[in-house]
């Protein structure tokens, strides 16, 4: 049976004459940081000093010593980042220039000092480059010569941290006649019946060349066996009516053990593989219509609107995401209601324990392709890498359910055609025959069971602009960069793969990677965290269309760009999902940050929620309550992606920002499983627009039934609408009572009770203020005179009725 040594410890590495302990997996900057030999790169503006580390070249190194009767041993690295020379004792070993797939190397019988020497990816870069010639790019780095994380070198949410070491576990593998070298599980469903093709590669020793094998595959109750007299084997099972796997909301993930194992003609077991899977269809429904071309994913025969968010490294150094820290974010996915991630071009393939997350949480993943917003050579030595890398991840990957879709690129094909990249490269290579040739045959070959496509965005093909909304994918972008937020509701996009608003971490994040610095939205600290451009004239541009900006108050400056980040994004997926079928998907961009930065995140680097957490959940539930802005007036749109039908009583009031009711009716609403129900706003309970006065309110019950005020209620859905801008409207002084309640039995839990006297608009619990750990169940609520909420806030210590004023914003333009 063939036996594991695992590498992970007694390594240094070589820092001038000093050899400092180091961490596999790991990198030099966190070797070095663990050694104080440089600050945290997260904090103040200290990735400027450390910039030096990404431009030199690292040696890490052991003593290798194995006592093995087998007649094979291999030195297997699951990742090396990036361009690495190996000695055994002074001999080769063997050189990698690839972050992103596994390597092997034969090193039997051989002992000493093993060093891996890597060159600066700058210098690797720029080598390649001298052979392929210059490619335009978005960011003035070359990250499209070396096959490595692209955001490495700084994007426009990440510092510019080039990394570089053993990113991934090494091991000694020690094996005889022969060991598993491949297996694709090729899982469908037809007619009721699960079937799995089991196919088998084998790599044989000198001695073993010749020998018959045996090959037992178990999944589920089912069983089969092949002999192998070559090195290649197919394995059949079929499991009568298995429990499918299903996205979240739509059932549940069961998951069945494949159990592979590979013996001599003896029957001794030489080798085994294990995997989960689960038993499921996925197509992509890109047929033409009336409305141009779709792009609607369909699992077991079910159309699904997709509710997603783009997923970026966790961490600008992501050997230090460990499975509880991916296990955490991706709750945190699902419990805001998303049921895709898209896993994006300019990251990484991801570990194991994140697809496995998905697996069992039901999130579907959409997997890019590395490539993103780069014109990439075609020529060696990066295509031969791009080849080995792409066939690599697809057969480690394609156990997993969860896997839906492989994405060719992250916007390479709009940029050729929009970026003035066409004109630059005068005929040179750039990716597209990676997008629309390589790619899509090593996917027919190797994964025929999933959808690819060429990119995103994509129209399906050139005879379309590639960001055509009514053609398959669509990227969002004029409206963060130039346009109000209300200019989402301009197009209905067959599906919207990227789009987004940004604002701050949390404050407690901002003060603790920015200690010291008195807060400011131009202050050095928060000017060097945040790398859009013009990212902070962008962010007061979306604040000053809806609010007068009080010049020097931060804490108002903070709240109100969370409070527009909120909007922006609701209003984009309010307005596609009430246009469902459509608009088939909306992912935003993105849930996770990976440090401490103003951006379009979700959550930040600190794992604390913003207030856009709260509104994705909102958004993004099975049933949703909106209100439109329509030609003729208003429309009401009730979203029902839920498996049972929606019977329910909408109750519409007409409201005068005095808290006087100035008209009340209920609407029946009845929506089918998966559908979306509009239906126009009676003429007189439209708000009195010019005068700036009246709004609408919709309430409905999440699960069905009579009309009913429940306002903020755990069962309540609402829609509001105010018909001008904030800044414009008569919002009176808002006036509320609080109240701090202790939760029986629990020390850090306490309720704070709101009660609402006027009209109170977006109230927000920044809970953060409360507590560094201190989390609240609730984002933004707006109130109307007498109702009352409850938060439920966990994690912090004792807190009075003034700690929680403090640390309460709303709407105040009085």
């Amino acid at each position: 049976m063939k036996d594991v040594t695992q590498l992970d410890e007694g390594w240094s590495l070589r820092h001038g004459q000093e050899l400092l302990e180091a961490t596999v997996p790991g990198c030099v900057h966190t070797d070095l940081l663990t050694a104080g030999v440089i600050p945290d790169p997260f904090t103040g503006l200290h990735e400027t000093e450390v910039a030096w580390v990404g431009r030199r070249a690292w040696t890490y190194v052991r003593e290798l010593g194995h006592d093995s009767a087998h007649e094979r041993t291999d030195l297997v690295f699951d990742g090396l980042d990036t361009a690495a020379y190996l000695t055994l004792d002074g001999r080769p070993v063997g050189s990698t220039r690839n972050m992103h797939r596994r390597h092997r190397f034969e090193v039997t019988g051989r002992t000493g000092r093993l060093e891996v020497r890597f060159a600066s990816a700058y210098d690797e870069a720029a080598a390649v480059r001298a052979i392929t010639g210059e490619r335009p790019n978005v960011y003035p780095e070359p990250s499209q010569y070396i096959r490595k994380m692209a955001s490495s070198f700084g994007w426009d949410w990440g510092p510019t941290l080039v990394t570089a070491g053993i990113w991934r576990p090494v091991r000694l593998e020690h094996w005889s006649t022969a060991r598993i070298a491949h297996v694709r599980p090729l899982v469908t469903v037809d007619e009721g019946t699960g079937r799995v093709e089991v196919r088998l590669d084998v790599e044989r020793t000198a001695q073993g060349r010749g020998r018959t094998l045996r090959a037992e595959a178990q999944v589920a109750g089912a069983r089969t066996e092949a002999v192998l007299t070559g090195d290649e084997a197919v394995l059949r099972l079929e499991v009568p009516d298995p429990r499918l796997w299903w996205p979240r909301g739509y059932g549940e993930q069961p998951l069945h053990d494949l159990h592979l194992t590979l013996s001599d003609e003896e029957g001794r077991p030489l080798d085994t593989w294990h995997r989960r899977i689960g038993f499921r269809t996925v197509e992509l429904d890109r047929s033409a219509d009336e409305h141009g071309t779709g792009f609607t994913l369909v699992v077991n025969g079910v159309r699904i609107f997709a509710r997603g968010v783009n997923w970026i490294p966790d961490d600008a150094f992501p050997s230090r995401i460990t499975p509880e820290r991916y296990r955490t974010r991706l709750t945190q996915a699902a419990e805001a209601n998303i049921d895709l991630v898209r896993v994006w071009g300019g990251g990484i393939y991801e570990d194991d324990a994140f697809y496995d997350a998905c697996d069992e949480l039901g999130l579907m993943v959409w997997q890019d392709f590395l490539f993103a917003c780069s014109a990439y050579p075609e020529e060696q030595p990066l295509r031969g890498e791009v080849e080995a890398e792409a066939r690599d991840n697809v057969v480690r990957l394609m156990p997993h359910p969860s896997l839906v879709l492989w994405n060719g690129n992250n916007e390479n094909l709009w940029g050729f055609r929009d970026w003035g990249w066409e004109p630059a490269l005068a005929g040179d290579s750039w990716g597209e025959g990676y997008y629309l040739g390589l790619l899509p045959r090593i996917v027919a070959e190797l994964d025929p069971t999933r959808p690819y496509t060429a990119g995103s965005p994509w129209s399906g093909s050139w005879d379309h602009h590639p960001n055509d909304p009514a053609h398959g994918t669509h990227h969002s972008w004029e409206v963060w960069n130039r346009q109000d937020y209300a200019e989402y509701r301009a197009s209905v996009p067959r599906f919207v793969a990227e789009f987004g608003w940004q604002a701050p971490p949390a404050l407690a994040t901002l003060r603790r990677a920015l200690p010291g610095e008195e807060l400011a939205p131009d202050s050095p600290g928060m000017l060097h965290h945040q790398k859009a451009e013009d990212g902070n004239g962008k962010l007061n541009r979306g604040i000053g269309r809806h609010f007068p900006i009080l010049e020097g108050d931060f804490d108002c400056w903070h709240y109100l760009t969370q409070l527009v980040q909120a909007r922006a994004v609701a209003a984009g997926i309010e307005h596609w999902r009430s246009h469902w079928p459509v608009c088939a998907g909306t992912i935003v961009w993105q849930l996770n940050d990976c440090w401490p930065v103003t951006s379009w995140a979700a959550i930040d680097s600190d794992g604390r929620p913003k207030p856009l957490h709260h509104e994705l959940r909102r958004v993004y539930a099975d049933r949703l309550l909106t209100l439109q802005p329509a030609t003729d007036g208003l429309v009401l749109a009730a979203v029902n992606q839920a498996a049972e039908p929606w019977r329910t009583a909408v109750t519409l009031r007409r409201w005068g920002a005095d808290g006087t009711l100035v008209r009340e009716s209920v609407l029946d609403i009845a929506a089918e499983p998966r559908s979306v129900v509009r239906l126009p706003v009676p003429h007189d309970l439209l708000p009195d627009g010019p005068s700036a006065k009246e709004f609408l309110v919709a309430d409905a019950d999440v699960h069905g039934g009579a009309g009913v005020h429940v306002g903020a209620g755990a069962d309540g859905l609402r829609a509001v609408h105010f018909p001008v801008a904030d800044k414009d409207f008569a919002y009176p002084r808002p006036v509320y009572d609080v109240a701090v309640e202790p939760v029986t039995g629990q020390r850090d839990r306490v309720d704070v009770v709101v009660s609402a006297r006027t009209l109170v608009r977006d109230l927000l619990l920044q809970t953060d203020r409360l507590g560094p750990a201190a989390v609240g169940d609730r984002g933004l609520l707006t109130l109307l005179p007498g109702e009352q909420v409850r938060i439920r806030v966990t994690g912090c210590a004792t807190v009075d009725v003034e700690d929680v004023r403090a640390a309460l914003y709303c709407v105040d333009t009085a």
